[in-house]
């Protein structure tokens, strides 16, 4: 893993550097928009819905909508002028009790892991953590914005680890529109729902769930690609017919760079075509080079396959220069 934040955890006169990593992973499948005939990427512009106009990324701006939709523009140095900070601290506010903290106030988690001396400090803020079974609730400045976080003990593979775990201010928290309003259980319906509790009473265990959508996806998609049902783009590289898809669009702009400057593009084929033919006799000067080799006459046979082909090369070059 790599760190993604440095910083120090301080609670009254003790301060503990620590480092901070992501603490989860998305491991959603993921599509593309490709267009469905030919399998090319759909490609999105920056279009003004005043002008139709396309705008360049360094002419966009932040813009705030009123309730009544009017635009209010905000500029760099407005932003500049927001309050901000960059401190590196993670202040303990105070020790509370987990059973306080509602999950649904939980954003994003982060392993904290000692940095240095900080080692004896970390380890004995996780132990006051564990046998208070409390959280500390913090402070800390990610992004260069405050915001307001957990920390809680976490049990992990390789140990027992801090996790902070942002928070979403209350006011981001919303509040149901609805009401569920029902006549009182009789009391043998009550009595069969804590049957049913008990019957599927158990303990929590992760590992027992598994995304069968994910794999349901990469199974598709297997036995497309094994039945052949795929689209070949510009930006396929797993086919060795991606290679003369290359050659050729080398060969077009070297061509229409010639017509550019006024030179004859058809020598160019000549001399591609004269390589092509070419090609055979150097690859049968290089077998009966690596033939004579095992019989220990490499050097001197090598040296003349290589000036022979010097000298075609050149002279095809000359007929090139000439051509032109």
């Amino acid at each position: 893993m790599r760190a993604i934040w440095k910083g120090a955890v301080s609670f009254g006169l003790v301060s503990v550097p620590v480092k901070l990593y992501a603490a989860t992973e998305s491991h959603d499948v993921s599509f593309r928009q490709v267009h469905a005939k030919d399998g090319g990427r759909i490609k999105y512009q920056r279009v003004c819905s005043l002008d139709g106009e396309e705008v360049a990324y360094a002419d966009i701006a932040k813009g705030y909508e009123t309730e009544d939709g009017e635009m209010v523009i905000l500029t760099d140095d407005d932003m500049a002028e927001l309050p901000s900070t960059s401190s590196r601290e993670i202040a303990v506010e105070k020790f509370v009790p987990r059973e306080q903290i509602d999950p649904l106030l939980f954003e994003k988690s982060y392993y904290l892991e000692p940095e240095g001396a900080g080692a004896k400090p970390y380890a004995l803020l996780r132990q006051a953590l564990k046998d208070a079974d409390r959280m500390a609730v913090v402070t800390v400045a990610l992004r260069q914005r405050t915001t307001i976080a957990v920390l809680r003990v976490r049990e992990t593979e390789a140990g027992e680890v801090i996790v902070l775990q942002t928070m979403m201010w209350p006011d981001e928290v919303r509040v149901p529109d609805f009401k569920v309003e029902v006549d009182d259980a009789k009391p043998q319906e009550v009595k069969m729902a804590h049957m049913l509790v008990e019957t599927l009473a158990g303990e929590f265990d992760a590992t027992e769930f598994e995304d069968d959508y994910a794999g349901a996806v990469e199974a598709l998609v297997k036995s497309k690609i094994e039945g052949g049902e795929i689209k070949r783009t510009e930006t396929s590289t797993k086919t060795s017919g991606e290679v003369v898809d290359l050659l050729a669009a080398l060969q077009k702009s070297v061509a229409a760079a010639k017509t550019a400057r006024g030179e004859d593009s058809d020598s160019d084929s000549d001399s591609n075509s004269d390589s092509d033919d070419e090609a055979p006799k150097r690859s049968a000067a290089k077998k009966s080079t690596a033939k004579k080799s095992t019989a220990k006459q490499a050097p001197a046979k090598k040296t003349a396959a290589k000036k022979t082909a010097a000298k075609k090369t050149t002279s095809k070059k000359t007929a090139a220069k000439k051509a032109s």
